[in-house]
């Protein structure tokens, strides 16, 4: 019974933990939620015509291409 309310505590804990982390990280959030779909996309459904225009668009309008 004791151990029944330890867990419960430690799930309400760690909601709290979670709750907090995602207001404190929206962007960051954000940017992977993007990334996991922009992966799936690439993996499963685009074509060769897509990746084309995926590289193009990253070449010349993506500010991050210059980096590398």
């Amino acid at each position: 019974m004791e151990q029944d309310f330890m867990e419960d505590k430690k799930k309400t804990a760690q909601k709290r933990a979670d709750k907090k982390w995602i207001e404190n990280n929206k962007e960051h959030r954000r940017y992977l939620s993007y990334r996991t779909s922009a992966r799936t996309f690439i993996r499963h459904w685009a074509t060769k015509e897509d990746v084309d225009e995926l590289l193009k668009i990253f070449n010349e309008e993506n500010k991050n291409s210059k980096i590398y």
